[in-house]
């Protein structure tokens, strides 16, 4: 259950440094940081589906939904992909993540966007509605350690099963993940 006082919204300028601290203490690493900086500066990127968790005026949590490739044979269409999820690891299990994604889940489909895909925890957005992608044709390459199921995908309002093929990251990720 998340804190009355939490508010979900856009993230700002201001925000940046402190997203920054919780995406690096969120993964244990600088990497992520710099790939939400990455996306932030190309053309994938989506203001209004960056979205920050202010507890208190503090910034405790961060997702981000931005555009990625998908192929199928000669035709490449624009779909939406979440990546990263950060919380602050001194509240995980205080339902921010969950805000967070459910917020920016929704308005992707306000949006009138007819997917999200991600890579992560079947266990935890499977509870969001998120399904192994393969099952509906969206194929994700996936690091070599994780579980075929992590390719998953969130059928929206606007959904097309004819919406299919190969995710093809974009450039930002290049640098910071082993996906072609």
């Amino acid at each position: 259950m998340t804190a009355p006082d939490l508010i979900i919204r856009a993230e700002q300028p201001a925000d940046y440094d402190a997203m920054a601290e919780v995406v690096e203490a969120a993964f244990n690493s600088p990497v992520e940081a710099r790939l939400v900086e990455a996306i932030r500066g190309s053309p994938q990127y989506i203001p209004d589906l960056s979205l920050v968790a202010d507890l208190d005026g503090r910034i405790v949590g961060h997702v981000m939904i931005s555009f990625t490739a998908l192929h199928d044979g000669d035709h490449e269409r624009s779909v939406t992909m979440l990546s990263p999820l950060a919380v602050a690891p001194d509240l995980h299990g205080q339902g921010i993540g969950s805000a967070l994604v459910r917020e920016s889940t929704a308005l992707a489909d306000a949006r009138g966007e007819p997917v999200v895909i991600l890579e992560g925890s079947p266990v935890y957005y499977g509870r969001f509605g998120f399904e192994h992608s393969v099952v509906h044709g969206i194929h994700i390459h996936l690091p070599s350690w994780a579980p075929p199921e992590a390719a998953q995908v969130l059928r929206l309002k606007s959904y097309d099963p004819s919406i299919r093929g190969q995710v093809v990251y974009p450039p930002a990720f290049a640098a910071f993940t082993d996906n072609p």
